[in-house]
């Protein structure tokens, strides 16, 4: 029986365990790889072409949310399972629009992980009953939801290079993280402000926190 081959990625090495505990105590399953961070996690998927990636939304270098967008982009038949620690429309949104079929919270990892990956081996989606909540009060409410984030006008490198600098990294650090010129990285981040209209470097970090590509 052919097993089912899960990547895992979060940045805390105590999570991960946690998490390939639980997955292993299934006797069809197996880890077949783990990373500590987005771009990692991106590379390894299209490396292993796993069944189903198990992300955490806030990650260095590489936000679930864009890890999520590359994977589905590269392996379309692979699934993906978010989870993070806050449950708000607006990320419950962005989460979808990725094309997981699963968003957890980590609160309830313990109880609804294995349910959710075996829903997703079948390409079926998960919610847990907090998540519904939110998803449907939305359309009861004749709602559209807060699907208006400006990011989705920047490609996936700007929203990389945005992350980058929001999490501190110079210029030249984040030309060297992604083996680009700083001249390429300066040219990203003046077009970047431009189509969001900021005006200040200030205003890109604050922007980088309103949008959840970076934690405050």
């Amino acid at each position: 029986m052919k097993k089912l081959r899960i990547l895992l990625a979060d940045d805390h090495e105590i999570v991960r365990a946690g998490v390939r505990q639980l997955v292993e105590k299934q006797p069809a399953w197996e880890v077949c790889g783990e990373a500590s961070d987005g771009r990692g996690a991106v590379a390894l998927a299209e490396k292993l072409k796993p069944d189903v990636v198990v992300l955490d939304m806030s990650m260095p270098q590489l936000g679930g949310l864009e890890a999520a967008r590359q994977i589905k982009r590269a392996l379309p038949a692979t699934e993906i399972l978010i989870f993070t620690g806050e449950a708000s429309e607006l990320i419950i949104h962005e989460v979808f629009k990725t094309g997981a079929r699963s968003y957890i919270l980590k609160t309830d990892l313990n109880t609804h992980l294995v349910a959710a990956i075996h829903a997703l081996a079948e390409h079926k989606n998960y919610y847990t009953d907090r998540i519904s909540e939110v998803v449907f009060a939305r359309y009861l409410n004749g709602t559209s939801g807060a699907g208006q984030d400006k990011s989705e006008g920047l490609t996936p490198r700007e929203r990389q290079i945005v992350q980058l600098l929001a999490e501190g990294k110079s210029n030249k650090e984040t030309a060297a993280i992604l083996s680009i010129s700083i001249k390429t990285v300066e040219t990203h981040r003046a077009t970047t402000m431009r189509k969001l209209r900021l005006a200040s470097f200030a205003e890109l970090m604050r922007y980088a926190v309103r949008n959840r590509i970076v934690e405050a």
